[in-house]
């Protein structure tokens, strides 16, 4: 049996903050607690899920596609500074051919992720933003939930 992701749509407390367009849609229970930090952490000042269309060839078909990072924020770090992120959350799994393990599954998606997050860096870096993805060890400190 596969398993069962969570999924839905989230209500932000802080709504003020909220730029999407959209309403946001979680589709894992990691997507939901990164939505959780960005509504209520206070520093910071905006997000929107899924609001960036970024075109990319895909490996396997060759093809021009579209890749949508979960994520778009603009936070304070500890220095006062302001910065502008897309992050996209994604299992370790899924980001490295070393993480894949042996699963050939695993190993084509981190071939397909490689060329979106590709084109993610260069699209962020013409806007002089920053792209990066968060894994289960970011968002949970070392994969253990706080």
């Amino acid at each position: 049996m596969l398993p069962r992701f969570a999924r839905g749509k989230f209500s932000p407390k802080n709504q003020e903050k909220y730029v999407g367009l959209k309403t946001p849609t979680y589709r894992s229970s990691w997507e939901h607690a990164f939505m959780r930090l960005c509504d209520e952490h206070p520093n910071v000042y905006q997000w929107a899920s899924e609001s960036i269309k970024i075109p990319y060839r895909h490996p396997f078909t060759g093809k021009y596609t579209v890749y949508v990072p979960d994520f778009f924020i603009v936070y304070q770090d500890k220095n006062g500074k302001k910065h502008a992120e897309m992050v996209e959350v994604k299992p370790m799994s899924q980001t490295s051919m070393e993480s894949a393990g042996k699963s050939i599954a695993k190993k084509k998606q981190v071939v397909i992720n490689m060329a979106k997050w590709e084109a993610a860096s260069a699209y962020a870096k013409q806007r002089k933003i920053k792209f990066r993805v968060v894994s289960e060890e970011q968002l949970f400190h070392n994969g253990k939930r706080k």
